[in-house]
């Protein structure tokens, strides 16, 4: 394992060598604002989406919390979970 480490170092070591590392030339000033941005925006929305999904179901976390505390049943609480979930995704869709 230590024979494989010392020569993947050794690789990492010698890239910005190589003729194919373009790393310092090829995000300069305004492409690296750019993709700055857009993995912002990506990680903005990825955010917003996650926010959504958690508020829609909630209701459904809340109920199946419920349901497993009153009956221990994990299979009862699935069951809750989906059934809650399948009616607010209805409830959103109108």
């Amino acid at each position: 394992m230590i024979a494989l480490d010392a020569f993947l170092f050794s690789l990492v070591q010698g890239l910005p060598n190589a003729s194919l590392y373009f790393g310092e030339k090829l995000l300069n000033g305004v492409a690296d604002i750019l993709g700055g941005i857009i993995l912002l925006v990506i990680g903005i929305l990825i955010i917003v989406l996650l926010v959504a999904a958690a508020i829609v179901l909630l209701p459904a976390i809340i109920v199946a919390v419920l349901i497993w505390f009153l009956t221990g049943s994990f299979f009862y609480a699935g069951i809750a979970f989906l059934v809650v979930a399948l009616i607010s995704l209805v409830a959103m869709a109108d």
